[in-house]
């Protein structure tokens, strides 16, 4: 199994992940990460960690793209920089694909700062999966299609992906909603009920509600297909 690590100037968030997945048991039999041209020390922190590390063109669908092409693992797990899984995190994965009706899966988030947990917008991660799909698509809704989204560290099996296509080329933000119409092809979409921890950086600088709104809007962009519009109100934060 690959642990594909999108990034780009994250080495704030970075030593922490590090240490989490150092713990993990069993070991995932790879960690990749791929680095969309960061200017930090980011590249280096994941080669002292022993990661393999490439780098391509700015965006996490091209950087997803490239990591799953080179993954050597039949299972490929993809995890942000600022979430942290659980130990064990990879005997999750095997199992949950050993049932071949699965096509997509992931963990389910918990959006947490240094001083607080922000149930709020938690409960609000979890029910979009259902409504977004309803709002936006609901004729996939009807066939059971969720929508799952990078922070949830989504995985996958390595061959379906390559055989949907991978993720949109260019996509800087919700690169995994067009993933989950996909793969939804090819079985089911599930989300297990087995926490990760990510960070509350967007909120702690936002503030709840507009992180929230800007969230719903960044969906509807999406589900209008003004792709080009997505990342100009989804700003980075590190």
């Amino acid at each position: 199994m690959t642990l594909l690590i999108p990034t780009l100037d994250e080495e704030r968030a970075l030593h922490a992940l590090v240490s989490t997945l150092a713990e993990l048991d069993p070991p995932p039999e790879e960690i990749l990460l791929v680095d969309g041209g960061s200017t930090d020390a980011t590249c280096a922190i994941a080669r002292e960690a022993g990661w393999q590390v490439l780098t391509c063109e700015k965006g996490r669908a091209r950087q997803i793209n490239l990591g799953v092409d080179k993954a050597e693992g039949e299972i490929v797990c993809v995890v942000h920089a600022d979430t942290l899984p659980p130990p064990d995190m990879v005997r999750v994965i095997e199992e949950t694909l050993a049932d071949r009706r699965i096509a997509l899966a992931s963990f389910t988030p918990v959006i947490r700062g240094p001083d607080k947990t922000r149930w709020g917008t938690t409960i609000h991660n979890w029910a979009k999966t259902w409504y977004a799909p309803l709002i936006t698509r609901p004729h996939l809704f009807l066939r059971g299609v969720r929508l799952l989204f990078g922070d949830h560290a989504m995985f996958f099996r390595r061959a379906d992906f390559l055989q949907v296509g991978g993720c949109t080329p260019g996509d800087a933000v919700m690169e995994e909603a067009d993933l989950c119409v996909k793969l939804a092809r090819l079985g089911r979409v599930k989300m297990v009920p087995r926490r990760v921890i990510t960070s509350d950086r967007r909120i702690a600088a936002w503030g709840p509600l507009k992180a929230n709104w800007i969230y719903f809007k960044v969906g509807m962009l999406w589900a209008f297909g003004l792709r080009s519009r997505m990342a100009r109100h989804y700003p980075d934060v590190r």
